[in-house]
């Protein structure tokens, strides 16, 4: 007997230097990357023990600021990942999921309980085979050793095909056989757990699991059913088992409330062995895109349901249905001799259906399952392009290429955000239970993001490191113009630790930021022409102070309009340790960081920062009048209260536009409140980039031309949509979704006009 291959996992501990701390708007999201964390502190560093987690952690109070001490109480359930030291997915499955490409989720109960050795071996390297030839990546899911595999090595099918020490592994059964440390096959049921926290969509099984013959007195019903109706994958097999009740079972499908549909030209549900069943289906799709469309509808509806496509066995194997249903009868009267229920009923039956059939059985099994394959794979696959298609949509078309581009300087990062589960993180070296989220952010990044998907296509000017973060974060970026940013060897793509206690709090942050250094004058000036033509320069607080000075040296002599975000409280003084920041057009703080802007002029400051509403726009207002003296626009980003926008009015409107109406005698200084879109606490699904997507939305309205109160609210629109996403800058921030139409659709809030003079 094979021993139990061990842990493939490459680099399970992956050290961090010594950091610093970073800016707002860098934890951002992507892919299924999601970990669990074991946390050793010592004085120097921590390690992040990497495995794929299930849930994420959000913010316990809605803000557009950048703070990580505002982090997530709790965690929602994200659907890609899984539980951390509990599983491993194979490389190739990892991949595949990380770049969008189709995968398909294979059991493994019909390797350890449905076929001897080496029979059950070659079936198992076939399916996988055709499922690679029809173009997708197969991942079989199995126990080792206590272990969740989500896709298994050569050595590790073999391991599970030729092992008697196995177990059958339902939902009820993943407590014990994990902790207990055993080996097993998952059921249908087991499959959908591992594939649905994977982020597989798309399982093929030969047949599931029902309600059993004599059902309706042993309530023995098949937790296949259940798991369907609580699971949201689609599992592409060859109906229910045909030694099962199959009208009961599609009742109770119906109950669970189930999507079922018969594949092919008919409604007629088929019975495993046999194409009719004499059963319907209450839907029939005719077509492996058909069937993405349905996939694809119950997932964008989020339904917590599965969906069943029942795919009737091939004619040619099909032609001995009624001498294997006799053969049925036959063993089903055995197996009540010998008193074989539960679990066990399945595996016994289909290995006297081989023996009764003299092996046609075994033929049609084999012949359905191979068929299951090829059907579900080309069902992943138009799934896939389906996805990637609206993914496209949501992409901005592409820009004028004769047309300046606004340029954005800042930075990139990759951010480790780690939440401990204890209310306590233990020092001294000892270890932390926790979770960790690889993600990618930046102000600049984020800016640029959004405002590309707004259909502005910026030039963004950064560095990043020639390191194992690049292609990560080069496929992250594809959609955005990342063609002058600088990759550099021998340095480190800027990455950021945040150690969150599980109230939420920020414990610990640790930053490695020195690749932003390189962001320098002499690298920003190869693209003079660029700037000097641009309609608007932004740039973070994270840019060296020399390259500050030297962009708002340009602007005053060019007469460019630049927007500073100033990124955090001890990034936002930046350009006015000198008389640089009066070349500004733009700023965007948040209150802490205009409190901090005017602790560096010198200007009285309030005692302390107030919370209710009113008290906030009066010290916002205070805070930012002196600014206005030189600046045409300050934009205080107030959290859940909004965005205050502080400017010269004339007629009773603030123009976001430099121009004349500055100029006039009657010009008054004045600050608009723009409330934020009501979103509740259980909407918010992240965060850190929001505060982004409002800066980069009322920039994206201005370059399009629009009126000021058109640009502030697309601004809240983006916000709105990105509060609700998994990424920072949300994938459905596109040109329709956030536009003038939209804002015009909408019933807003009254805007309030202070009088600041």
């Amino acid at each position: 007997m094979l021993e139990a291959p061990g842990d493939s996992r490459q680099s399970p501990r992956q050290g961090l230097s010594t950091l610093q701390g970073q800016g707002r708007n860098s934890l951002a999201s992507q892919g299924p990357l999601i970990a669990k964390l074991h946390l050793s502190f010592s004085p120097t560093f921590c390690y992040l023990r990497t495995i794929h987690r299930h849930k994420m952690m959000r913010k316990t109070i809605f803000s557009l600021g950048r703070h990580l001490s505002s982090m997530a109480r709790g965690t929602t359930q994200v659907r890609r990942f899984l539980h951390g030291g509990y599983v491993r997915i194979h490389p190739s499955v990892q991949e595949a999921l990380l770049e969008g490409r189709p995968v398909v989720a294979l059991e493994s109960t019909i390797i350890t309980h449905g076929m001897a050795y080496p029979l059950n071996l070659s079936m198992a390297r076939e399916v996988e085979e055709i499922v690679r030839t029809n173009g997708a990546v197969p991942a079989t899911v199995g126990i080792l050793r206590g272990q969740i595999h989500v896709g298994l090595t050569d050595e590790e099918l073999e391991f599970l095909a030729s092992s008697k020490n196995v177990v059958k592994v339902s939902r009820r059964d993943f407590p014990f056989v994990l902790s207990q440390g055993l080996s097993g096959g998952t059921t249908v049921s087991g499959t959908m757990i591992a594939a649905h926290k994977a982020g597989i969509p798309v399982f093929v099984s030969g047949g599931i699991g029902g309600v059993h013959r004599d059902g309706e007195n042993t309530l023995d019903v098949s937790a296949d059913l259940t798991e369907l109706g609580r699971t949201p994958v689609a599992v592409v097999a060859a109906g229910a088992k045909s030694v099962l009740d199959i009208g009961r079972t599609l009742e109770y499908l119906e109950t669970q409330g189930v999507c079922v549909a018969a594949f092919g030209e008919s409604r007629e549900f088929p019975a495993f062995f046999s194409r009719q069943s004499g059963f319907q289906a209450p839907y029939h799709v005719r077509d492996e895109e058909e069937a993405a469309k349905l996939i694809d509808s119950a997932l964008g509806l989020g339904l917590s349901t599965g969906v069943l496509i029942a795919v009737p066995c091939p004619q040619e194997g099909a032609a001995e249905g009624q001498a294997i249903e006799e053969a049925i009868q036959q063993a089903l009267s055995q197996a009540r001799s010998k008193g074989i229920t539960g679990k066990e009923v399945t595996p016994f039956l289909l290995q006297k259906l081989v023996e009764l059939t003299d092996g046609k059985s075994l033929d049609s099994n084999l012949a359905l399952i191979q068929n299951n394959a090829r059907v579900g794979s080309c069902i992943a696959v138009a799934l896939s392009k389906l996805q990637e298609s609206r993914r496209k949509r949501n992409l901005p078309r592409p820009r004028d290429v004769t047309a300046p581009q606004p340029v954005v300087i800042g930075g990139i990062n990759v951010d480790f955000i780690a939440k401990a589960q204890n209310p306590d993180i233990l020092g001294g070296g000892q270890t932390n239970a926790g979770r960790v989220r690889r993600t990618f952010g930046g102000v600049g990044r984020n800016l640029a993001d959004c405002l590309s998907r707004l259909g502005q296509a910026p030039l963004l000017l950064s560095a990043v490191g020639k390191d194992e973060h690049l292609e990560s974060v080069l496929h992250y970026c594809h959609h955005m113009d990342m063609s002058s940013i600088l990759q550099l060897e021998g340095k480190s793509t800027a990455t950021y630790c945040a150690v969150i206690t599980s109230a939420g709090e920020l414990s610990l942050g640790l930053g490695d930021m020195d690749i932003h250094q390189q962001i320098t004058e002499q690298y920003v000036s190869q693209f003079k022409e660029k700037l000097c033509q641009a309609p608007l320069v932004c740039m973070d607080g994270n840019v060296p102070l020399s390259t500050i000075q030297y962009v708002c040296q340009l602007a005053r002599e060019q007469q460019l309009a630049v927007c500073y975000e100033p990124t955090d409280e001890n990034k936002a003084s930046k350009p006015f340790l000198s008389d640089s920041w009066k070349a500004l057009t733009y700023i965007s703080p948040n209150l802490q960081e205009l409190r901090a802007i005017n602790r560096t002029l010198g200007n009285p400051l309030p005692a302390e920062l107030p919370s209710r509403l009113e008290d906030v726009i009066q010290a916002a207002v205070a805070l930012a009048c002196p600014l206005l003296a030189h600046l045409h626009c300050v934009l205080v980003t107030l959290g859940a209260h909004g965005v205050l926008l502080c400017g010269k009015s004339l007629g009773g409107s603030i123009s976001l536009y430099p121009g004349a109406d500055e100029q006039a005698a009657a010009a008054r200084l004045c600050a608009a409140h723009f409330p934020a879109i009501p979103i509740s606490r259980e909407e918010i699904v992240n965060v850190s980039g929001a505060g982004d997507s409002l800066m980069a939305g009322i920039l994206a309205g201005m370059l399009a031309g629009h009126e000021t109160g058109t640009c502030v609210r697309m601004g809240l629109l983006a916000a709105s949509l990105s509060l609700r996403s998994y990424e920072p800058i949300s994938p459905e921030i596109s040109t329709s979704s956030v536009s003038q139409e939209q804002v015009q659709s909408r019933s807003w809030p009254e805007v309030k006009l202070w009088n600041m003079d």
